[in-house]
């Protein structure tokens, strides 16, 4: 029995030590107080609590979190109401601050961001406001940072996640972008067509101009071939008439050449021929030669 009271109150204080071991996650911070105040905050790492004296205030997550807040009604300066719902991205800095800074913080920043957001659509219309969310997004974040400072929160982002203007207005938006898109449509189409017809146009002048180059290379070929063709004539008459001197004819010769020259001519379809008196005095030679063979045959036949 001596030995069972000091085992039990060891056995008590271990287990009370083991229940007062904490171990911190990574992106995680306690806040501790001691006797109801704040003492210190803990990191990552192994810590122990004394017992009943010190507690775990609060378990404060560092990572980034989303806030999603629902539409909030807002009047434009032009008085338009619209629906516009936004989203807050924000992270903790300061645990201590973030703990004992404001009561219900999530309800804060909403609240805040939708006063803020009020202010801000107020003095836009609504063409400014469809069209310049990332001003809005800058502008809110800057306010939202600012304000939450002291509640050691950090606003890294906003965002308009939607903007809906009355039922009216976006009947009527969806008509304009309708005429819109119908305009593009047919600016693509007649720019498509003018590029087709400057194609067409284009492969035709292409077409006329490969076919004035192949007449022209026919005209020259024929031309070139007409060209060596009577370079070829000459080149065989002055041949002829080499050979002719090279044979030195006698003048005889020469003139019979020159009546059957003449005798050719004649036997064309011309009904009129003049005949040069040098033909005339060769033919009156002819004429005696045929007498001069005629003498021996009547010898002949006496």
């Amino acid at each position: 029995m001596e030995f069972i009271v000091p085992v039990i109150l060891i056995l008590i204080v271990l287990f009370i030590l083991v229940k007062n071991i904490r171990i911190v996650q990574q992106a995680k911070a306690y806040v501790i107080e001691f006797l109801g105040a704040y003492k210190t905050t803990w990191n990552v790492g192994l810590h122990i609590k004394i017992p009943f004296v010190e507690r775990v205030a609060k378990i404060v997550s560092l990572k980034e979190q989303v806030a999603d807040f629902p539409p909030q009604p807002v009047i434009t300066k032009d008085n338009v109401t619209m629906q516009i719902d936004t989203v807050v991205y924000f992270q903790i800095t300061d645990p201590k601050l973030y703990t004992y800074g404001i009561e219900q913080p999530m309800v804060a920043i909403e609240n805040l961001s939708a006063t803020t957001l009020r202010n801000i659509i107020g003095d836009l219309e609504l063409d400014q406001c469809l069209t310049s969310r990332d001003i809005i997004n800058s502008k809110m974040r800057t306010i939202l940072d600012e304000a939450t400072d002291p509640w050691g929160i950090k606003v890294n982002r906003v965002e308009l996640k939607n903007i809906l203007p009355p039922k009216e207005i976006q009947n009527a938006m969806e008509k304009q972008m309708k005429a819109e898109r119908e305009r593009r449509e047919a600016i693509l189409r007649a720019e498509g067509e003018k590029r087709a017809a400057i194609l067409e146009a284009e492969g035709e002048k292409e077409s006329a101009i490969l076919r004035a180059d192949a007449k022209k290379q026919q005209q020259i070929l024929e031309a070139e071939g007409e060209a060596e063709a009577i370079l070829k004539v000459q080149h065989a008459t002055a041949e002829g008439i080499k050979l002719i001197n090279e044979a030195n004819p006698a003048e005889a010769v020469v003139r019979l050449k020159a009546l059957e020259a003449f005798a050719a001519a004649a036997n064309g379809r011309a009904t009129k021929i003049i005949i040069p008196s040098e033909i005339q005095g060769l033919a009156g030679v002819a004429a005696g030669l045929l007498e001069t063979l005629k003498v021996p045959e009547s010898q002949d036949k006496q």
